[in-house]
């Protein structure tokens, strides 16, 4: 099998697509290929996947980009919050590995401007008009603080802290959903584990944070969602916690990213019915 025909089923396969790439899919839908905007910019701290050595693309634009011509969609990165004053009818998607205020000062040098308050509107009526958003890792670290902040309510889950990088096992809510398939019941990754609250009732919990026997005061709580998918008005919202670093090198986590990409940009299909109340009922039991 030819390289290019390998990463194609390969691909298919992680979206649950078996011998047809999501480009193909696009083909039979009568659709132009989707385009996604993955935006890295990190008022906060800014992790190793999205650090870029002077012009060069970081290591998780260029994994992601070399992913999305796989299985059939572009993807435009950036870290310019000008983006977002600009025309966002071009994006089907939205991927963000963010941190801190975005409309604020950078805790470290970064490259274009900062995302204007106007700029974040758009964006989230671009996502409730339904335009797809994918939030990883540090997502949920951006534009937190007292009271529920409209990106986080969008999102649907905020950062509180981290402990050390571990082993945890990652429990499967929702097997259905595009990007479990072969997970099983459960599986054990190495990665940096956010501890997290603000949970919404209309959560649909695709990955739980087992968090029996992780080490760390924070973990010390009943289990809570780790990766999940929820509807903002028409737009697809999905999230993990995952990709804190290495673990972008990890098959698995692949996998389950490519899959919540498929589902937010609408070419393959999930019952997000809410199940948080079922699956994690202690979810929002945690001490700030």
């Amino acid at each position: 099998m030819k390289r290019r025909e390998m990463l194609l089923t390969t691909g298919a396969a992680v979206l649950g697509l078996p011998m047809l790439s999501l480009g193909q899919i696009v083909e039979s839908h009568g659709r132009s290929k989707p385009k996604a905007l993955y935006f890295t910019r990190s008022a906060g701290y800014e992790h190793p996947p999205v650090v870029r050595k002077g012009n060069e693309p970081s290591a998780s634009e260029k994994l992601l980009t070399e992913w999305g011509r796989d299985a059939g969609f572009d993807v435009v990165c950036s870290k310019d919050g000008a983006v977002f004053d600009g025309d966002l009818d071009q994006f089907d998607c939205f991927i963000f590995y963010t941190s801190g205020d975005l409309t604020g000062k950078c805790d470290s040098p970064q490259p274009g401007k900062a995302m204007s308050a106007e700029g974040k509107k758009e964006l989230l009526a671009a996502i409730h008009s339904g335009k797809g958003f994918v939030g990883i890792h540090s997502a949920t670290d951006t534009f937190h603080g007292e009271g529920v902040d409209p990106f986080i309510a969008m999102l649907g889950g905020e950062f509180i802290t981290h402990g050390d990088q571990q082993k945890a096992s990652m429990k499967v809510a929702a097997p259905k959903f595009p990007g479990m398939e072969g997970l099983g019941d459960s599986f054990t990754i190495h990665d940096e584990w956010y501890a997290q609250y603000k949970f919404p009732k209309d959560l649909h919990v695709i990955l739980v944070q087992d968090t029996e026997g992780m080490k760390g005061k924070m973990y010390q709580r009943p289990s809570y969602p780790a990766t999940w998918a929820r509807m903002h008005g028409k737009g697809r919202v999905f999230y993990t916690s995952m990709g804190h670093g290495r673990i972008w090198l990890n098959p698995t986590f692949r996998q389950v990213l490519l899959g919540g990409i498929a589902w937010a940009l609408g070419y393959t299909e999930a019952d997000v019915k809410p199940n948080i109340e079922q699956v994690t009922p202690g979810a929002n039991q945690a001490e700030k």
